[in-house]
């Protein structure tokens, strides 16, 4: 059922985007500027797609950018933390705004499966995000008004951690942008450290180069923590947009992570980025924490949720189906290889498997 909302999506370039959303006062996602399409086309398989202003009754309601990914041999559009709304949309609203987007689709016809973006409500008319943790809720540290109000904002346990790592933690903390564009290695070995630990496998160093090149300084901040010897044994890579920074990925070493380095860490990192730009950042979002809608998640919520008092509902990522019998094969493919991972890790291994050798993959 389509909504009774009849909305239409006008394509711009994304620089009129930006123009137009900060004359109507809105702070764009770093996903949702021209500096990260710029970003995403060095990423194989990705390119930008358009962008859109949507309107309803002649009005600018939302703006929206677009990215193309190509996998598994077919393509689908992904509008990371969009449509921006300039209003808190209605169910009915978000409907209206996901059928001008199928429009525009459609009428192009290059055959995306589906449109991944950010929707609020349950609709019936879209599915959960296939092959991704979306996520409703994160927490959000208001960076104003100087380290003792930073510190002041938290949570009586989020204060306690990060005075005690203040006074103990093994490492001196710096804002180190220029150092990780010139070489990543450094701080990428200690993300393979940490990805081999927590079970994930992290992309080439190139891409992280690329962020940091491409986005620039003004966009993206890389601050880190070097032990007694020297060594990188924590860092994080921020990004800027507006009054709006992100935690967009961090690392830590084994060694060193029960010492209270990522606490001292971060706590530099809000001190650091309420200073930037002449105070020009206001707000810090850590990205993503646990809920029902993504209990996996959970074991985020004991560290990220003392650095405020309160936590930030946010729109998931749904998956809107254009190709709808496409899209239908595609969930009974994940479902089955869902399965098969789990029947693996629920066998025993034979004597041969325990014998043989690890291996590692690119």
């Amino acid at each position: 059922m389509t909504s009774s909302i009849r909305m239409v999506a006008v394509e711009l370039t994304l620089e009129d985007l930006e123009r137009e959303a900060r004359a109507e006062g809105l702070c764009l996602p770093i996903e949702q500027t021209a500096a990260w399409a710029r970003y995403e086309a060095t990423v194989d398989g990705r390119s930008p797609w358009g962008a859109f202003r949507i309107l309803c009754d002649g009005d600018p309601v939302a703006y929206v950018g677009l990215i193309d990914y190509q996998t598994h041999g077919y393509h689908y559009l992904r509008a990371s933390h969009g449509p921006v709304w300039l209003h808190n949309p209605s169910p009915e609203e978000e409907r209206a705004a996901l059928d001008a987007i199928r429009s525009v689709v459609r009428k192009r016809g290059e055959g995306q499966a589906f449109v991944r973006c950010c929707v609020d409500a349950d609709l019936g008319c879209c599915e959960h995000a296939l092959s991704i943790v979306p996520y409703d809720t994160t927490v959000v540290i208001d960076v104003t008004g100087g380290e003792e109000q930073i510190l002041a904002r938290m949570k009586a346990r989020g204060r306690r951690d990060v005075r005690k790592a203040l006074r103990e933690a093994p490492i001196t903390c710096a804002d180190e942008t220029e150092l990780a564009a010139r070489s990543f290695s450094e701080y990428y070995d200690v993300l393979c450290e940490t990805g081999a630990r927590d079970g994930f496998r992290p992309a080439p160093a190139s891409d992280y180069e690329d962020m940091l090149r491409i986005l620039g300084p003004e966009h993206c901040r890389l601050y880190a923590g070097r032990d007694a010897a020297g060594r990188v044994v924590t860092w994080s890579l921020a990004t800027v947009s507006g009054s709006r920074a992100t935690r967009y990925y961090a690392a830590s070493a084994t060694a060193t992570m029960r010492r209270h380095v990522t606490d001292k860490l971060l706590y530099f990192e809000c001190c650091e980025l309420g200073r930037f730009r002449g105070g020009s950042v206001t707000s810090y979002d850590l990205m993503a924490i646990g809920s029902s809608l993504c209990p996996s998640l959970l074991g985020l919520n004991e560290f990220k949720t003392k650095f405020a008092r309160e936590v930030t509902h946010v729109a998931p990522d749904r998956d809107y189906p254009i190709r709808k019998a496409f899209y239908r094969s595609l969930v009974v493919a994940r479902k089955a290889v869902v399965r098969l991972r789990d029947l693996r890790r629920a066998r025993p291994a034979s004597r041969l498997e325990v014998a043989r050798p690890a291996v590692a993959h690119s």
